[in-house]
């Protein structure tokens, strides 16, 4: 009986044949989910050149357009936002791509960043020489120098505030200083494109070097009983900050002539920095 029922059941499995075995393996038949997932993946948008980055933000693209010191590689977009934007008729030369896939945008730009469905892409701009900020006679010589301000959205809101405010540029350390991005770009809001900013090697040496140009130098520091308004130091001035959390490094604070702080109230510890240097400018800037 034994015998007979294992032939029995054998038949019945040779009658189902090979079309009721699982076909989840991979190899033929159905796909797996992550295959039909992969095949239909938006293309992710890449910049042509090597050095290339992308820039977003309707006053960042635009002030890098106008900026004939920019290399700009192409302009990205969506054709509505293209058409109503009118940036491709800002610079002649510049090629204009089309997309219409919205996401093709995104995979090009940080996710928490609005990029209003134009991006273009760019060549970092040319360096500049810390001697060409020799002081011009008769009118205000203020420069701003970060030291060790990590933060791409800082380093860009103090660079529009030094625009606006009328520095003649921003010095920041080469290393352990955010370069350029879309993000600092988009913060900066044109600054980036205006005014010149500066990497050096070494800010101790920079500022030595800004000394010998004729500027004197003020730290900014809470731990202090001088007020920055009540400073005088002509119109030749550098304005050094430090890092939100460190503050000024000792050899930096060394080269400093004087120290000063912004006067508050105590019901915050600090400030951003980005808002102490736009306090810090304009006082220094009408001193």
């Amino acid at each position: 009986m034994q015998q007979m029922a294992k032939s029995e059941f054998k038949k019945k499995a040779d009658r189902r044949g090979p079309r009721n075995r699982p076909q989840a393996q991979g190899r033929q038949g159905t796909p797996r989910s992550h295959d039909i997932q992969s095949r239909t993946k938006t293309p992710v948008l890449a910049p042509k050149k090597r050095d290339g980055l992308f820039l977003f933000g309707r006053h960042a693209v635009e002030a890098a357009l106008k900026n004939p010191a920019r290399e700009c590689v192409r302009l990205v977009g969506l054709e509505k936002a293209l058409k109503a934007s009118g940036l491709g008729a800002l610079r002649s030369g510049v090629p204009v791509e089309i997309v219409n896939d919205e996401q093709v945008l995104r995979s090009a730009v940080p996710s928490d960043s609005p990029h209003q469905g134009i991006l273009l892409e760019v060549r970092p701009l040319p360096g500049q020489d810390i001697m060409d900020l020799e002081p011009r006679p008769n009118q205000k010589n203020i420069i701003l120098m970060l030291d060790q301000v990590t933060d791409p959205h800082n380093v860009g809101a103090c660079l529009r505030s030094a625009a606006a405010l009328g520095a003649r540029a921003l010095i920041t350390q080469d290393r352990n200083s955010p370069t350029e991005s879309g993000v600092l770009a988009r913060a900066a809001a044109g600054g980036l494109e205006t005014l010149p900013w500066l990497r050096a090697a070494n800010l101790s040496q920079a500022l030595d070097t800004l000394k010998e140009l004729g500027y004197w130098h003020v730290g900014l520091d809470g731990h202090t009983d001088t007020e920055v308004g009540s400073l005088s130091m002509g119109d030749n001035v550098v304005i050094v900050m430090g890092s939100e959390g460190k503050g000024l490094r000792p050899l930096v604070r060394k080269h400093c002539d004087a120290i000063a702080k912004i006067p508050m109230t105590g019901k915050v510890e600090s400030l951003n920095v980005s808002n102490a240097a736009a306090i810090a400018l304009y006082e220094m800037g009408k001193a």
